[in-house]
């Protein structure tokens, strides 16, 4: 094998492995969404945030300028941009953190709190899915 294809493969591999471990979150693993109905960030969105949120993404401390505390921030979204896509939770980045389905993202981050559970993350993807109101 000569200098050139060794080089040539050693790319492609590099290439290979960089392009899986930036892969796109597998979304066929969020928990479903809630089949309950009528949910408004108040009612039911709020008390999830504010037990395992705030304390990073409240009044005091906005990690990434994201603050959850109000429908409004929520909606202006982080340093990153939107977090919610109003009608569509498999395309917001707040429910692929939540979820943890990407170890970057992952919200909240390992050894900061408990995650949500599966119920919570189905409560805000459906929150989501029926226009974030």
């Amino acid at each position: 094998m000569s200098m050139k294809t060794t080089v040539t493969l050693t790319s492609i591999l590099t290439l290979s492995t960089f392009l899986a471990a930036t892969a796109a979150p597998d979304l066929s693993k969020l928990p479903p969404a809630s089949s309950k109905t009528g949910l408004t960030y108040a009612k039911d969105i709020k008390p999830i945030f504010e037990k395992s949120c705030f304390k990073c993404h409240g009044a005091e401390k906005q990690k990434a300028k994201l603050r959850l505390d109000s429908i409004e921030a929520v909606l202006k979204g982080s340093e990153n941009g939107e977090v919610v896509a109003k009608g569509d939770s498999k395309k917001s980045s707040m429910v692929v953190a939540v979820a943890r389905l990407d170890d970057d993202s992952a919200m909240p981050p390992e050894g900061k709190g408990e995650p949500l559970t599966k119920d919570q993350v189905g409560l805000i993807r459906a929150w989501i899915d029926q226009g974030a109101k």
